[in-house]
């Protein structure tokens, strides 16, 4: 069949990837993968980073071709050169990070989306038609608004509108629910879930939160490795049967259960004021006080001065005003207060905050120590084989998987260097802890252990401050909960008691 010939199905239909095996030179990211998306339903595509599920929907979307493999649409075998292939045959994808032109008004985005615009565009025709568009469609968005001047959740919905708009009747979702409050992410997805119902669309859904999954989706393929691990109805599993299909058999590390009661004041933030990089203010003058075995953790969805707060503790952003006090001291990030107060970082994009990426393995996990007995005399001797010993020991107690001590550290994956900066900022006493992020985008093992050593921590009395975009992370593991919303805490909560419905509301500033 030409593609073209005949126009998109006005319904949902189906797609199979029958044996899709796909090669990056020595490296095989899908060996024999098989994926059946029956018409009208909604299906999950669940996977650590690296299993291949991003590779094996871009083979879908064409943008990349399998090494071998056929792909079926609707009942028929195509041939996808490229993505206009893929959209012509009723394709979609909404991508984890938006596609759509902030300068631009929504309604300005989806026309120009089509694949033929004409010269002139009659925008009054143009309008009538979206609105009616609009009317049939189950989410609402200010057509005339600036995408840069709507909320993170109507900029989604704006992304699925756009592919529901240009007739795309089988969606690939990646990620969809990222930047989406609770409420938000319900919202989005049970709307679509409603259209799936009604036969007008299939769904394929990247994911990692086995709540939407439970919630959402009819079926589910797992893959591990490059490699198809599992399927099945998702009534008939269970979250951990998946998590354990995920990850093989690699054991987990258990989270020790919480213990003690918080004690004196150790990190006090006050009327701390900060700039963005484009000198807008992005910390309005917050106050905050995390007290010595307990964690609190900032919730909010990103780009709400998270980032700049943490780069104001982490002495990599000038506060324009107000103070940290830790343990009573005024404190300004040097590196003999972070040393005296016992101060720990797990920054975001730890490669890039945390690392020297040429540097070896042992000489990162020696930052902090490598001026100091045993690994110099005088301040300045170095005493390599000491490195090499510590980075020996740590290697083995944080499972980091990397060739020797002396490989690069940017040559491991992400989990692995987390676990490294783990080693380094968690290896001896630590009575504050800031971690920013400290999961995002590592498979289950990684967080396994991440979380296990945050508590640990927090139970030997740490303070710890957790700043994180994952909502269920910070339910898990937060003893009080602070939701940061441009730039202010609008609101705080026993952890215990609190109410995910209430802490998405402040999450999107209602």
């Amino acid at each position: 069949m030409i593609i073209g010939e005949t126009p998109p199905p006005s319904g949902a239909f189906g797609v199979d990837a029958i044996a899709m095996t796909m090669r990056f030179g020595d490296f095989l990211a899908l060996d024999n993968v098989e994926l059946k998306v029956r018409p009208g339903s909604f299906h999950a595509l669940l996977g650590e980073n690296g299993a291949g599920k991003s590779t094996l929907v871009k083979c879908i979307m064409g943008y990349y071709h399998a090494t071998e493999g056929d792909i079926i649409v609707g009942g028929r075998e195509q041939a996808i050169a490229n993505p206009k292939d893929a959209h012509a045959l009723g394709l979609g994808m909404v991508y984890q990070h938006f596609t759509l032109v902030p300068a631009m008004t929504v309604a300005e985005n989806l026309v120009l989306a089509r694949d033929i615009v004409p010269a002139v565009v009659d925008w009054s025709k143009e309008m009538k038609q979206l609105e009616a568009f609009l009317a049939r469609m189950p989410f609402k968005v200010p057509l005339s608004a600036r995408v840069s001047d709507i909320s993170a959740g109507e900029r989604q919905k704006c992304e699925i509108l756009k592919q529901l708009y240009l007739k795309r009747r089988f969606l690939i979702l990646d990620e969809p629910t990222s930047v989406l409050t609770p409420a938000e992410a319900d919202e989005v997805l049970g709307m679509l879930r409603d259209m799936v119902v009604k036969g007008e669309l299939t769904i394929l859904m990247i994911t990692h939160k086995f709540r939407e999954v439970m919630a959402f989706a009819d079926e589910v393929t797992i893959l591990r490795r490059g490699k198809l691990a599992g399927a099945g109805k998702v009534a008939e599993l269970t979250p951990d049967a998946m998590a354990r299909t995920m990850i093989g058999a690699e054991e987990l590390t258990v989270q020790p259960p919480r213990t003690g009661e918080a004690g004196q004041a150790r990190l006090e933030l006050e009327k701390i004021r900060a700039l963005d990089d484009a000198g807008a203010i992005a910390v309005h003058d917050v106050s905050l006080t995390v007290r010595a075995g307990e964690i609190v953790g900032i919730a909010g969805v990103s780009g709400n001065g998270q980032r700049q707060l943490v780069e104001v503790l982490a002495g990599q952003r000038e506060a324009e005003s107000g103070e940290v006090r830790v343990a009573g001291d005024p404190y300004h990030a040097s590196r003999e207060e972070m040393r005296r107060h016992k101060m720990s970082l797990l920054p975001e994009e730890p490669l890039k905050n945390a690392c020297v990426g040429g540097m070896s393995v042992a000489d990162n996990i020696a930052f902090r120590e490598f001026d100091r007995a045993p690994f110099a005399s005088g301040g300045w001797w170095l005493n390599r084989s000491a490195f090499r010993n510590d980075a020996m020991k740590k290697i083995g107690q944080y499972k980091i998987k990397t060739r020797t001590p002396d490989t690069p550290i940017s040559a491991l994956s992400g989990g692995n260097v987390q676990r490294a900066v783990l080693a380094r900022e968690l290896g001896g006493d630590v009575e504050v802890l800031i971690a920013a992020n400290p999961c995002f985008g590592l498979d289950f093992a990684a967080v396994a252990q991440i979380h296990a050593e945050i508590m640990a921590a927090r139970n030997r009395g740490a303070a710890v401050l957790l700043v994180s975009e994952d909502l269920d992370e910070l339910l898990e593991l937060s003893d009080r909960l602070v939701v940061m919303f441009h730039g202010e805490f609008v609101y705080e909560a026993r952890t215990s008691e609190a109410d995910l419905t209430v802490i998405g509301r402040h999450m999107a500033g209602h």
